[in-house]
């Protein structure tokens, strides 16, 4: 394909998938990452496990950065509790729950 037909195409999703098990993990870790179809194959899996979803691509491109299974780093630390923050409060739990 060329560069001039790729520009006019919408950005291919990217998608980042974290966990977080309070009992043995000191910050959330990425568990899965990628862009395109790989994207496609991780928000289906969420969405068809109750997953809550949280748009925001400039954190997704952050998030890439990191290595599957590692921590993120502490500069992202306060963005993502706010993320943890939005899914707790529309899945209706409570971080204990």
């Amino acid at each position: 394909m060329t560069e001039d037909l790729r520009r006019n195409l919408p950005p291919r999703p990217r998608a980042v998938a974290l966990g977080y098990d309070l009992a043995k993990d000191d910050a959330p870790r990425v568990l899965a990452s990628g862009g395109g179809l790989i994207a496609d194959k991780i928000i289906a899996l969420a969405r068809d496990n109750g997953i809550p979803i949280h748009e925001d691509p400039a954190l997704a491109a952050a998030l890439a950065t990191v290595d599957l299974d590692a921590a993120i780093p502490p500069e992202l630390y306060a963005v993502v509790a706010e993320v943890l923050a939005y899914v707790y409060r529309v899945s209706g739990r409570t971080r204990r729950s």
